[in-house]
């Protein structure tokens, strides 16, 4: 490597430094200019894309005056006598729904002297009828013959708006003028929402349309004071000040577009630095108006000081390599000895990892034994409890049978004498009453079927213990099932049941419901005072379905093993002590839960929580 005396040493380093900031500074104006020209041909199009839709949005309304000559309504107003109020009633009509249709912002009609004679706001108190517009400029250049086309602000509402004119003729002659104002504002919100700064100057160098409002009827270049006096005369801008738009630097680069340094709207003069923008301008079609696009720059310059300082490094970056070029050895030497070190130990981590994998192999293996004990411990747990259910479904049954026997005795006996009365009245003829006698019979099979049913589908073993029930449904067959202890002794019943639906099998749901109301009856069958309350509140996702009967309550040394296993504080014979802790294991297992209690007034009640089907469909 070169060694340098040491006495060259400071002028070998002011050569490095020159020639850093010589790169720097050439790499930020290279990075400038590029990026502004590429800057230049998004914008030109982005300004094409604004400009085209402005001109559009103009012309779409150039048609509505030439409408208006070849309407009957607008040329009788124009040529009747004044006053005649017909034919100007007819004409305000026309145009208020030509208004409508067209969604304009006002149409209005002017005599030659410049009097508003109909107008599409004739119904409000600030309408444009009858007031002197001979000063407009669009109302002098229609009556001249051609079309009027200007921007101004309305003298009655202060409405900026474009106003296009037409002259109206009639055999050849003038007879008035067509008007039609149109509010271009709504572009500047898309202006807005796009994030583009651009606006709309009129002839007069006035803004008349702006992105940001408070560019608006600001002028671009200063405003000689006889012009400004021109101006509030023509009342075009409806005496606004006119004030300077602050633009502290224009620099013009090529036609139509310019550097700007403008002072943005909410900054205070003297604080705030402006902000650099390409201003770039087209001319708008058939109007004597411009639209300037203002495009940032800080993007731009951003990007040109990174590209310098990345080059700035880069250089630096190379000095020191070059620096650094002697120790390159040590460093490749050190780099070599660290890679090999790192190989052992990438070894001797993939020996232990080996050796650690294989304990949890036969980790994973005895805990899928496991599993399996478990699930077959389950399976058979479940079946053990299905067959306890469907016990407990047959012992209710067999302590209701004899009622049931006494519910279908009667029909039966019933059913014996009808028909051998049907069997002689059709032998006497007598066909009337013989048909009334198979009614009778028809119904009281229908009721025999109702029984057969209901204990059918209580009995039925349930395959799946969560499904979706009807309380409303499982609270009536309950009741249907306990009808004949429900009426003798008589227990009046008060139900406060809203129907909602619940994660449970309907038949287990039943199931709960008989045991627990066969209770309440038992518990209050020496009580002189029966009666069985039902009543059903919804408590955030769960359903608390209440089951209360008016007997002596519960003891506490009864309470407390209430739902164990063949716990029963019946005589022997009239229960298995199973329903309670069936009722409240079927419960559980969908994740819900029995408890009792003893409110006040006296009696049990029993309240049965169940999750709502609903939420569990939503939260699925």
């Amino acid at each position: 490597m070169l060694r340098i005396p040491k006495r060259f040493l400071p002028y070998l380093l002011a050569v490095v430094f020159g020639l850093m900031l010589a790169i720097g500074y050439t790499t930020y104006r290279v990075s400038e200019n590029s990026g502004i020209e590429a800057l230049t041909d998004s914008g030109t199009r982005q300004l094409e894309l604004h400009a085209r839709g402005l001109e559009s949005e103009i012309d779409k309304y150039s048609f509505v005056p030439n409408i208006l000559g070849l309407e009957e309504r607008i040329l009788n107003v124009l040529t009747s006598p004044d006053p005649f109020p017909g034919p100007q009633n007819l004409a305000n009509r026309y145009l208020e729904e030509l208004n409508q249709q067209t969604s304009t912002s006002t149409i209005y009609v002017i005599n030659t002297e410049g009097r508003v004679l109909a107008s599409s706001n004739w119904r409000r108190a600030d309408s444009y009828v009858g007031e002197d517009l001979s000063f407009r400029d669009y109302f002098q250049e229609a009556l001249k013959g051609g079309q009027g086309r200007s921007y101004g602000v309305g003298t009655t509402r202060a409405e900026p708006g474009y106003y296009l004119a037409q002259g109206l003729k009639k055999d050849g002659k003038i007879i008035g003028v067509a008007v039609v104002k149109v509010r271009l504002d709504q572009l500047e919100p898309s202006w807005q929402w796009a994030d583009t700064d651009a606006f709309v100057s009129d002839e007069n160098g006035v803004i008349i349309l702006a992105s940001e409002p408070e560019w608006k009827l600001h002028t671009l270049n200063p405003l000689s004071p006889a012009r400004r006096e021109e101006l509030a005369r023509s009342l075009r801008y409806y005496w606004a000040p006119l004030p300077l738009l602050q633009v502290a630097q224009r620099q013009a680069l090529d036609v139509g577009l310019e550097r700007w340094a403008l002072q943005m709207p909410g900054g205070v003069k003297g604080v705030n630095r402006p902000t650099d923008f390409l201003a770039q301008t087209r001319s708008l079609k058939d109007t004597s108006w411009k639209l300037t696009l203002l495009t940032p720059l800080k993007t731009v310059r951003k990007t040109a000081l990174s590209n310098a300082a990345l080059a700035v490094a880069g250089f630096v970056i190379l000095v020191i390599l070059l620096v650094a070029w002697n120790e390159r050895r040590k460093v490749l030497a050190a780099r070599f000895a660290a890679r090999e070190a790192l190989e052992r130990a990438n070894s001797q981590l993939e020996r232990k990892i080996a050796e650690r994998t294989a304990d949890l192999i036969a980790s994973n293996d005895r805990l899928k034994a496991e599993i399996r004990e478990r699930q077959l411990a389950e399976n058979t747990l479940r079946k053990a409890q299905d067959g306890l259910v469907q016990a407990g479904k047959l012992a209710v049954i067999g302590q209701m049978s004899t009622s049931i026997a006494h519910e279908l005795n009667q029909p039966l006996a019933a059913l014996r004498t009808l028909s051998g009365n049907t069997m002689k009245f059709l032998a006497r003829g007598k066909l009337e009453t013989a048909s009334a006698n198979l009614q009778t019979i028809n119904e009281l099979v229908e009721r025999m079927g109702k029984i057969t049913t209901s204990l059918r589908s209580f009995a039925r073993k349930s395959t799946e213990p969560i499904g979706e029930a009807s309380v409303l449904q499982a609270a009536d067959a309950a009741l249907f099932l306990l009808q004949p202890r429900l009426a003798s002794p008589p227990v009046k019943v008060v139900r406060e049941l809203d129907d909602c639906r619940v994660l449970i099998d309907q038949t287990r749901l039943e199931q709960i419901l008989v045991n627990l109301i066969g209770n309440a009856l038992d518990a209050m069958q020496a009580c002189p005072r029966r009666e069985l309350q039902l009543s059903l509140r919804l408590v955030g996702e769960n359903c608390r379905l209440s089951v209360r009967d008016s007997g002596p309550g519960l003891p506490e040394e009864v309470r407390s093993r209430l739902f164990e296993p063949f716990f029963t504080t019946k005589p022997e014979g009239r229960g298995l002590g199973l329903g309670l802790a069936l009722s409240a294991g079927m419960a559980t297992e969908v994740g819900g839960s029995l408890i009792a209690q003893n409110p006040d007034g006296g009696g049990a009640e029993f309240i049965l929580t169940l999750p709502l089907a609903a939420v569990k469909q939503n939260h699925d």
